[in-house]
């Protein structure tokens, strides 16, 4: 364990001190803010806070993660000094939160889905054709579901401040559009290592391959799979339009994502300064949801432009994807829980309802 930890922290070091030798990187690595210091509130130090994500700078949760910066150090008065490293220079999703857990970095941004091997419960955000819409998805995140989930983090080293948006999930392939369950047939799709996905993609007739986020475009490229799944900004801000032909707006998962910050770190802050990063996660998480909303709505029209022949998916065939992978989904609420499962489906109703 002693040689894990030493191993992790190493990995973790030599990246950050090439990176500030190197003016940060991705543009968005310097701590340097024009903040005044000395207009702190009482109970506020001097503070550095590592912020790592897996996607790039222009991405919204790039831009999201340069706002949590600008609040912290508003709000502290310069003091709590946020360093931010982009497009995994930091490890993956599962590496920096790790590295959380270990108190060697202090802030990531992953989606919730790589949390399901630690807790089960978080399952519950990869049930394919469960939201129609972002609002919907935001009632059961902002609601009693939502902060059910973020309470049983700390007991895995984790302090969950807040949700930001990920979004809907849609494939791309090099094969043919994908409009009916059918259109799955045979298709090799890289997923992410979760089995809800893995079963549901299984249930409509693909062959689904778990990869690391990092290798996708490469494997694209070089046809060992035939297409991948994620959100449209994603999509646009990784150009996999250059090397996927064909881009079906499927919607098939909503997927959060989930702000955390090491417990080893947050239970060495005051009061006040927890205060601060709460605010600033919520305040920053609603910027980047507004982003994220009109980058997607952006990003149809620009990969159309840049050649992906793209096609929309009718309600009556998603609703047949969905009875497709239905014995997926009760499969999995037996093993999440069923109180559960149905408490966020009545917060859904309750949504539609309004």
């Amino acid at each position: 364990m002693k040689k894990w930890v030493k191993s992790l922290a190493i990995s973790l070091a030599l990246p950050g001190l090439l990176l500030m030798g190197c003016g940060g990187g991705n543009g968005g690595g310097s701590a340097t803010t024009n903040a005044p210091k000395g207009d702190a509130p009482a109970g506020v130090q001097e503070r550095k806070i590592k912020v790592g994500i897996g996607l790039n700078e222009d991405h919204p949760e790039g831009q999201g993660i340069k706002k949590f910066k600008e609040l912290v150090e508003q709000k502290s008065g310069g003091k709590m000094q946020v360093q931010n490293f982009f497009s995994a220079t930091l490890g993956d999703d599962q590496k920096m939160t790790e590295a959380l857990q270990g108190g060697l970095q202090e802030v990531t941004v992953p989606s919730t889905s790589p949390l399901v091997g630690m807790i089960k419960e978080y399952g519950v955000f990869d049930f394919p054709f469960i939201f129609n819409t972002e609002q919907e998805a935001h009632a059961v995140l902002d609601g009693p579901v939502g902060q059910k989930l973020l309470d049983k983090l700390p007991e895995h080293g984790l302090i969950g401040l807040a949700y930001w948006e990920n979004g809907f999930r849609n494939l791309t392939n090099s094969k043919r559009p994908v409009n009916t369950p059918q259109d799955f047939q045979g298709i090799k799709l890289r997923t992410m290592q979760n089995e809800i996905h893995l079963e549901a993609f299984k249930a409509l007739g693909a062959n689904p391959t778990p990869m690391a986020f990092s290798e996708v475009f490469s494997a694209l490229e070089g046809k060992t799979v035939d297409g991948q799944e994620n959100p449209l900004a994603t999509i646009k801000s990784n150009k996999y339009n250059e090397v996927q032909p064909y881009l079906s707006l499927t919607k098939h998962v909503y997927t959060p994502f989930v702000f955390l910050v090491s417990k080893k770190f947050w239970d060495g802050l005051s009061p006040e300064e927890q205060k601060i990063m709460k605010e600033a996660a919520v305040e920053a998480g609603k910027y980047q949801r507004e982003v994220n909303f009109k980058e997607n709505a952006k990003a149809v029209e620009d990969l159309k432009a840049a050649g992906m022949k793209v096609n929309e998916v009718s309600d009556e065939n998603r609703q047949k994807m969905k009875e497709a992978v239905q014995p997926v989904i009760d499969k999995y609420s037996k093993e999440i829980g069923e109180d559960l499962v149905n408490e966020m489906m009545a917060e859904i109703e309750k949504a539609r309802k309004k």
